[in-house]
């Protein structure tokens, strides 16, 4: 009878050293992978856009948000509010410049509290036909989460023509 207890034993220690080897390396791996929501990328979003605007000699305004907005033609129409309908023509892009989305030639229109915050907010400062540009921050943007080909973390940048507001 010893031995099959001998063996017994063994055989479950052997299984407890495995489920134990399993639990570790899976701790291990879950511990050493890289969680954007981690991430301060309000820090790093700051740094983004301060070297994107040194690097292109732009200046902009900076908003209490962390929005960057430049008003390259201020326009003479209406100013929108964050309830307002509008019409924009954008082209949507990242630090390095590649293009994420832009509209046609005729915009689009949206109400404002149906996008980013970074819009819902940074469309205000134009007058219909103004144009700029806003550097929008993740926290104003998508987040840290990744969602249609955008990178979670990512300043959006946005050259805009506010063309209607309703």
């Amino acid at each position: 009878m010893g031995n099959w207890t001998t063996l017994i034993i063994n055989k479950n220690l052997y299984q407890m050293k495995y489920f134990l080897t399993l639990f570790i390396l899976f701790f291990t791996i879950s511990s050493c992978k890289d969680n954007d929501e981690n991430i301060d990328f309000d820090t790093q979003n700051e740094t983004e856009i301060i070297d994107y605007l040194n690097e292109n000699n732009l200046e902009a305004t900076k908003s209490s948000t962390g929005l960057y907005y430049i008003i390259q033609e201020q326009g003479e129409g209406d100013f929108p509010d964050s309830d307002s309908t509008v019409t924009v023509k954008y082209k949507g892009y990242f630090i390095n410049g590649k293009t994420f989305d832009q509209s046609n030639q005729d915009g689009i229109t949206f109400n404002l509290q149906q996008v980013i915050a970074g819009w819902t907010e940074g469309i205000t400062y134009f007058r219909e036909g103004g144009k700029g540009m806003l550097l929008i921050p993740s926290k104003l943007g998508y987040g840290p989460t990744s969602r249609n080909g955008i990178p979670g973390g990512s300043v959006l940048i946005f050259d805009i023509e506010l063309l209607d507001v309703k």
